[in-house]
């Protein structure tokens, strides 16, 4: 702790700048890895409980109100809202086949479930990509701004350049370290992100065919 003191009392206003910058990043990153941890592990967890459920269901109603009470995030249940919703007449979405018109509302659905899904991985992308240059900009201005103190003060020793340009190396540290987990957790819901997207298409063409022949038996 003293040595980080000694480094923020020695910095200028752009050393302490960019270290204030590091660490919004890093609080920023480490409140969007919780948020989306907790919300891909309840998403995944009600894909295999509702679905199942879903089916089992004696009726559509019973089945509806399965999907309401174990469909946390709201991923699924849109689809079905989708799916059964009836046209407004006198409207082109009540003139289209029925084929193109479920189509087109289970997309809608499934893109609007999917941008929840994958909220959040813009930010840590950008944290993960730009937190080492960032850093390393701080080294660089570190080592400039201890140089030109050193040169102001006299002669330029190796002892005397060691112990600032060492501090200033900090900076490239941290930025590696607020990079370093924004990356891994990137990587990591991406993943997730795309098992959760297979599963909701299949969920989705499901709820498809099931509307359709719904409507074929009431034609």
């Amino acid at each position: 702790m003293n040595t980080l003191a000694q480094i923020w009392s020695a910095g200028d206003a752009v050393s302490r700048a960019v270290a204030l910058l590091l660490l919004a990043m890093s609080v920023s990153a480490w409140v969007v890895i919780l948020w989306k941890a907790w919300v891909l592990t309840r998403v995944r967890a009600d894909l295999a409980r509702a679905v199942p459920a879903f089916w089992a269901a004696p009726d559509l109603q019973a089945g509806r109100e399965r999907l309401a009470t174990l469909d946390r995030e709201r991923v699924l249940l849109p689809a079905l809202e989708a799916a059964l919703q009836r046209p407004e007449a006198g409207t082109l979405d009540a003139g289209s086949e029925d084929e193109s018109r479920l189509t087109r509302r289970l997309r809608d659905a499934l893109h609007r479930a999917l941008a929840q899904l994958q909220s959040g991985q813009v930010l840590l992308a950008s944290v993960g990509s730009t937190a080492p240059f960032v850093g390393l900009f701080g080294t660089v201005w570190g080592i400039y701004h201890a140089l030109v103190g050193l040169s102001a003060g006299g002669s330029i020793s190796l002892d005397r350049v060691t112990g600032p340009v060492g501090e200033a190396l900090i900076m490239t540290a941290a930025g590696l370290a607020v990079a370093i987990p924004a990356v891994l957790a990137y990587n990591l819901f991406g993943k997730q992100v795309a098992s959760c997207e297979a599963d909701l298409e299949g969920w989705a063409h499901d709820l498809r065919e099931m509307a359709l022949q719904r409507a074929r038996r009431e034609a």
